[in-house]
């Protein structure tokens, strides 16, 4: 339990530094299967279905990005966990970026990996909606013939097919209510770009140059407005970085853990 609200969890126990994974929208723990022995030899790794995916409990219609912060912290004091550094994927970066404005002082660093801190724009908000109405239609098929591809370089849909599916399979098992509060959250969220920059906790960004959802313009004006931030462009990914570029991203992950060491 993450106070109130029950959470899956998997924790790998062992390390003196601890990072943690956060899924983005339309996936669950499941997602890091693969990825968490690359990091687990050198570091605790802990990973979670955030409240609304995966088979953690949906809580009400929406579920902002301060409360699944709130229940991230929440998880981690129960494991005896005082800091961490904090890897969100896409909409997980969202929570991490609320966490670092809620719960600072429990942060060795912050990792966007393949994510922003800009609010949605009204183009962007209104796609969302649509989403739910079909959500809510009974539609989900839909996204999920759309959006697990689309997170993929063109180029590497082929050879991620196998990944492609199972991330097609995670969408049919999401409750519609998770999904729906979930967006509804993403929506409603703040621009946190003034937090970034004021914030003493080491960020890193890491990001796809072919990732159809954040265009390479949107990305180069994000790492532009934060230079206090280090950046790993990932050549030759999409949205789904680190699944097509693993080893790479381990690597940024783990090198960021180690300069970011409390002296």
């Amino acid at each position: 339990m993450a106070g109130s609200t029950a959470l899956h969890i998997c924790d790998s126990q062992q390390g003196e530094r601890c990072v943690v994974l956060l899924h983005g929208y339309l996936e669950s723990m499941l997602v890091w299967e693969e990825f968490v022995p690359l990091l687990y030899k050198e570091v605790r790794v802990v990973t979670l279905d955030l409240p609304g995916h995966g088979i953690s409990v949906v809580t009400g219609e929406t579920h902002t990005m301060e409360f699944l912060a709130d229940a991230v912290a929440e998880a981690l004091r129960a494991l005896g966990i005082a800091r961490c550094t904090l890897v969100g994927h896409s909409m997980g970066g969202y929570v991490a970026l609320a966490f670092c404005e809620r719960h600072p002082e429990m942060l060795d660093g912050v990792v966007l990996l393949s994510s922003t801190p800009n609010a949605d724009t009204e183009e962007k908000a209104a796609n969302r909606r649509r989403e739910i109405a079909l959500v809510q239609a009974g539609k989900k098929d839909l996204l999920a013939r759309v959006a697990p591809e689309a997170g993929f370089a063109p180029e590497n849909r082929r050879r991620m097919r196998e990944a492609i599916d199972d991330l097609t399979e995670q969408v049919f098992v999401t409750e519609d209510d998770g999904i729906v509060a979930l967006l509804n959250g993403m929506i409603v969220r703040k621009d946190r770009n003034d937090l970034l920059r004021a914030s003493s906790v080491p960020q890193l960004f890491i990001l796809g140059r072919k990732d159809g959802y954040i265009p390479v313009e949107t990305a180069e004006a994000m790492v532009a407005a934060h230079p206090q931030a280090r950046v790993v462009w990932l050549a030759e990914s999409g949205h789904m970085g680190f699944l097509e570029e693993p080893e790479t991203t381990a690597a940024a992950i783990l090198d960021f853990v180690a300069e970011t060491q409390p002296k």
